[in-house]
Order: structure tokens, then sequence, then C-alpha cells
């Protein structure tokens, strides 16, 4: 897919994209991942981007989208107050201000992720301690891909992953859950490209 057909595809009303990855990026990838957000934000009308607003690839991205239009950059946090200082979305939804347990399908797929499996119970039913954190962080994962019944699930996901340990982690959740869900995803190995186009 070139970045051409990416724009006449997606970048439709309503259309929410996924600008987000692992929290390591590699020191020659920094600026690339900043140049997509703002490439993308620079080209396209339409497009809401989404990010978990976590340090690393979610940062760059947004700091690219930002640079262009603040009004285009969405963040769902684990928390109320979540890194706000670095923060720069225009609209940020917090799992304070969602009612998880209205949402069945969330929680579902959010155990899909069979290391928090356990602990995604425990916070559902309200047991919010140090290790019931960990499942915020996933629940997050899975309502920035599918949504929830007041939030859009994602129409495409550009992620920054790990190659040599692709899929992994939180940014491997998202990623799956993607596709189980028919959400189409790509990494840099195709967005890579798009720079130098």
């Amino acid at each position: 897919m070139t970045l051409q057909e990416f724009i006449n595809q997606f970048d439709t009303p309503n259309s929410i994209v996924l600008l987000e990855g692992k929290r390591n990026v590699l020191e020659a990838d920094k600026e690339k991942l900043t140049t997509l957000g703002r490439l993308l934000a620079t080209k396209t009308k339409n497009m809401i981007f989404r990010s978990g607003n976590a340090e690393g690839a979610d940062q760059l991205f947004s700091d690219g989208v930002t640079v262009v239009d603040s009004k285009r950059l969405q963040v769902i946090t684990p928390y109320t107050g979540h890194r706000v200082k670095t923060n720069k979305a225009y609209e940020t939804i917090s799992l304070d201000e969602i009612n998880i347990a209205a949402e069945p399908e969330v929680v579902y797929q959010s155990k899909s992720n069979k290391k928090t499996e356990k602990l995604i119970d425990q916070f559902v039913s309200g047991d919010k301690n140090r290790n019931t954190i960990k499942a915020a962080y996933i629940i997050r994962d899975t309502i920035k891909a599918i949504g929830t019944e007041d939030i859009k699930p994602a129409t495409f996901g550009i992620f920054y992953d790990d190659l040599e340990n692709p899929m992994s982690g939180g940014t491997g959740h998202t990623m799956l859950v993607c596709e189980q869900n028919n959400i189409p995803i790509i990494d840099q190995s195709i967005w890579f490209k798009w720079l130098t186009q």
C-alpha cells in the first residue's frame, strides 16, 4: 500500500487512525515517527489520529500530528492525569470516565491477553491497586482498537513495532485486537517507504 492509496481509501469523515507503538524507539528511527505524524496530518483532511499517550512511539507520532493540527489528535489514557504534561491532544478520554463493567466486549477481548486475564477481572470489579493498574493499560489498548458504546472503533492502525520480537507486549495486544476485528494494520516495514514517496 502506498501513501496515496492509504489516503485515498482512509481519509474519509469519521476515519480514526491509530498511531502508536513501542516505548523503545531506535535512535535512527525517532525522527521518522515525528515525520510520519506531520506528513499524515498535512496530507489528510478528515482522519482523526488516536494514541495511547505512552512515551516513545506514541509521543513521537503525536508530536508530528500536533505540530500541524492538535484538534485531530485523540488520546485514550489508562487513568486521569496519565502523562498529562506531555499530552497535547485536543480530546483526552480516560478509563476513569468509562464504565468498563458495561462494556462486555472490551472486557472479553482484553482477557485474550493471558498475562493480565485475572487482573482484568479484579480491575473491572473495582479493585484498583499497584498490580491491577497493569490491566488498565491492556483495557486501554483494547478500547483504542474496538472503541466502546460512546467511542468509535479505529479504522486503521499504523504501528512502530519491534521487528525482532514482533507483536509483543501492549503494542502486540493492540495489533492482535485489530486483526481479530478486521481493522487493517501496518508497521514500519510499510510506512517507512511512505516517507520517500
